[in-house]
C-alpha cells in the first residue's frame, strides 16, 4: 500500500511540475508574440489579456500545489521545534501547525469551489465560462487539502510512535 502511495506521490509531483513548465512556456510564447505583433502587426491580439489571465492564474495555483506537495514553499523555518525538549511534544507542535494549514486550505477550497460553481460570467473575447479560469483553484485546493491530511496523519503517527519510520514521501524536518 505504501509503495502505491509513493508511486502516486511521484506521479502527481511530475504532473504538477510539467503543468507548470507548459504553462510557463505558453505564457512566454504569448508574451513574445504580443511584442512581435507590436512591431509587425499581422493579427489582432484582442484575446491576449483573457488567455494571459487564464494561464497566470493556473500557473500560480498549480505552482502553489506543487510546492505544497513537495514541501518546497518558503517559510521562516521550524525554529521552535528545537526548543521543545520532548520528542512527542515536538510532533504535537508540528501536528498543530499542520492543523492550522489544514484549516486555511479547507476554507480556501470551500470558497474556491463555491466561486467556481456559482459563477455565470463569460469572458469577452472567447465567450467561455469564467468557470474555466476559476477551476484551477478548487482542483489545487483539493490536492493541497489531501496533502495536509496526509501530513497530519504522518505527524499523528509520529506522536503515537516517535521511533517508527513512517515515510510517505515526506522528508523528516527534525534536523
Amino acid at each position: 500500500m505504501l509503495h502505491l502511495l509513493s508511486r502516486f506521490d511521484h506521479a502527481l509531483k511530475k504532473t504538477l511540475e510539467w503543468i507548470c513548465i507548459v504553462l510557463f512556456i505558453a505564457i512566454t510564447l504569448i508574451l513574445t508574440l504580443n511584442i512581435v505583433m507590436r512591431f509587425v502587426p499581422l493579427m489582432s491580439m484582442h484575446w491576449f489579456d483573457e488567455i494571459l489571465e487564464l494561464l497566470y492564474g493556473a500557473l500560480i495555483f498549480y505552482g502553489a500545489a506543487a510546492v505544497w506537495v513537495t514541501h518546497s514553499h518558503f517559510s521562516v523555518g521550524d525554529w521552535i521545534s528545537k526548543h521543545i525538549p520532548s520528542v512527542r511534544a515536538r510532533f504535537v507542535y508540528r501536528l498543530l501547525v499542520e492543523l492550522c494549514s489544514l484549516a486555511f486550505i479547507a476554507i480556501f477550497f470551500w470558497y474556491a469551489l463555491e466561486l467556481t460553481m456559482k459563477t455565470e460570467e463569460q469572458t469577452t473575447a472567447f465567450a467561455m465560462s469564467r468557470k474555466w479560469l476559476y477551476a484551477c483553484m478548487p482542483i489545487t485546493g483539493g490536492i493541497m487539502l489531501l496533502y495536509s491530511l496526509k501530513n497530519m496523519y504522518l505527524e499523528l503517527a509520529k506522536i503515537i510512535n516517535p521511533a517508527a519510520e513512517i515515510d510517505l514521501g515526506r522528508e523528516d524536518l527534525n534536523h
